[in-house]
């Protein structure tokens, strides 16, 4: 039987991540398996998450899509479509600053233990190849203000951020 978990909590954190403001709120943290059909509960929580932060439509829209494809791509390549594998999904609310509690953002984390990245093969194909697939690393980095791959504990992690105001996009590492 195939099981999804999630966890949620309302405190406050102090995030140990170098692009990110340093004040952050989890908002949920998600264990499921690689299972193309549980990506529906991921879609819909993504969506309430969103709507949370306060992103306007079209963001949510572009942060439910971003993290769709990314979780198929980590069905699809590092797990080469084998289920019942774990992955993890956490969402922060950023916070402009602690006092206030205004949200600025929304950041994803996902983590995986399937085969590690090769960041040269991180490449989505031209956009003038007109054919099926090898867009979502495309849509992914034009979506989100910050993506940034990287391996950590043996581990593949993912992490991307949405902004509510338009903010001047980070360098966008492809791993360490």
């Amino acid at each position: 039987m195939k099981r999804t978990f999630v966890h949620t909590a309302k405190f406050k954190t102090k995030r140990k991540a170098t692009k990110s403001p340093t004040h952050a709120e989890l908002l949920l943290r998600m264990y499921l398996e690689s299972n193309p059909e549980a990506l529906c509960m991921v879609r819909a929580t993504l969506q309430c998450a969103s709507e949370l932060v306060q992103l306007p439509e079209a963001d949510s829209r572009a942060v439910v899509r971003s993290v769709d494809e990314a979780l198929a791509n980590v069905i699809r390549h590092a797990y080469k479509g084998a289920g019942g594998l774990p992955i993890e999904m956490t969402c922060w609310r950023l916070l402009a600053d602690r006092k206030t509690r205004r949200p600025c953002g929304l950041e994803i984390d996902l983590t995986d233990s399937g085969t590690p990245f090769d960041p040269k093969k991180l490449q989505g194909r031209a956009l003038d190849d007109v054919r099926p697939g090898g867009l979502g690393l495309h849509f992914m980095k034009s979506s989100m203000d910050v993506v940034e791959f990287r391996r950590k504990n043996g581990r593949n992690v993912l992490r991307m951020v949405k902004y509510l105001a338009p903010v001047q996009r980070e360098h966008q590492r492809q791993g360490e």
